[in-house]
């Protein structure tokens, strides 16, 4: 294992791992520092739009032999159960992390990425460059980092990130199941103090992921008993959890999820991916987002290592940071604009009655959440 590197990823989910197999088709050394092992299950949504498509294939990312599925509608409905019904803008995909991470994984491998299995305990700025020590005790120096270790961790509290040190009230609970849904549908069903994303990913599996406030949560002893109380209500989720049968000896759950503002740049170091903003997930577009965080910074930091350009480390930080929230901020505060919305069984109604007048109108929200098809240079 080489003790230098041009450039050191610390996590490899979307984001890191989209990172590596960019910069390393340009001849870029990079080493992947993930601390879990692959495959995992990750507590996800599991859809992607369908804007990121050029990208991966710019990136020679196949996707055939994994078998997404081609999701085309979207369905909302209320606490009442009230629907909404429209079609996807742009369309997307549904398709497991646990098989998509797995299947980057084996790509940045194969591009002469170097994925190293340890947790990353600090990352020290000297001069013009880094040093990155491991729970392995390893040491690293390299010319650049990039954090791209998700929703949080450890390391956000050691680079006094705001965010980091404020209790979050959100808690998700993620499961696959066998379950007869509308194939080419993502739905999002709300509840008291939540909601629900629905949607079949590959091998004709069904993932949910629901959001839900803790102190709603902690009334009850245990997640069945949630949903049986809570869930239900809506006869929607009812309807589905009683007929699906859970894949997972048990749902996987996170605590602690913050949608406060984060800056995409700390301490030097680049964020990508949640590492930098976290959408809400009623969006549906968190895992595109990372892909194109992704390929934002890699075309910025391949002109400089190319000598297209001539950026100082100062300008090319502030160059990202600029970039980053033109394409992203508006749709974080779209997202939050929305969730107050979702979570407020009166504005629900509302927002339900015009929907129904002007359904023409539901589109147009989706795309402001969503991003056009990537161009890559």
């Amino acid at each position: 294992m080489n003790r230098h590197s041009d450039i050191i990823i610390v996590g490899g989910g979307l984001a890191g791992l989209t990172c590596a197999i960019h910069l390393a088709m340009y001849d870029i050394e990079v080493v992947l520092i993930e601390k879990e092992s692959y495959p995992k299950h990750k507590v996800c949504g599991e859809y992607i739009s369908n804007e990121v498509f050029p990208y991966f294939d710019f990136l020679n990312i196949d996707l055939t032999s994994i078998q997404p599925v081609d999701i085309s509608k979207f369905v909302i409905t209320t606490q009442k159960g009230d629907t909404i019904h429209s079609e996807l803008p742009l369309g997307g995909f549904g398709v497991s992390r646990y098989t998509l991470d797995y299947h980057l994984v084996k790509k940045a491998k194969e591009s002469g990425v170097q994925i190293l299995q340890d947790q990353v305990l600090q990352v020290d700025y000297d001069t013009d460059g880094f040093k990155v020590k491991t729970a392995q005790n390893l040491m690293f120096t390299c010319d650049y980092v990039i954090g791209a270790y998700g929703k949080r961790s450890t390391l956000d509290k050691k680079l006094n990130r705001n965010f980091s040190f404020k209790k979050s009230p959100w808690l998700a609970v993620k499961g696959h199941y066998n379950a007869k849904i509308d194939t080419n549908t993502v739905a999002l069903h709300s509840f008291k103090g939540g909601y629900c994303g629905i949607s079949r990913v590959e091998k004709n599996k069904v993932n949910t992921c629901y959001l839900v406030n803790y102190d709603s949560f902690k009334k009850y002893k245990d997640v069945d008993s949630f949903q049986r109380e809570v869930m239900y209500k809506n006869e929607h989720l009812k309807s589905f959890f009683e007929d699906a049968e859970l894949l997972f000896d048990k749902p996987i759950t996170i605590s602690q999820i913050n949608f406060d503002r984060k800056e995409p740049v700390e301490h030097h170091i680049f964020m990508v991916g949640d590492s930098a903003g976290l959408i809400h997930p009623l969006c549906g577009n968190g895992m595109a987002m990372a892909i194109q965080s992704a390929q934002i910074l890699c075309e910025l930091l391949i002109k400089c290592y190319s000598e297209v350009v001539d950026l100082s480390r100062a300008d090319l930080e502030k160059l990202y940071a600029q970039q980053w929230n033109q394409t992203f901020s508006k749709r974080l505060r779209t997202g939050r604009l929305l969730q107050r919305i979702v979570l407020n069984g009166n504005l629900q109604q509302l927002s339900y009655w015009l929907a129904s007048v002007m359904p023409s109108a539901v589109p147009k929200i989706i795309k402001q959440t969503h991003g056009e098809p990537l161009v890559c240079s």
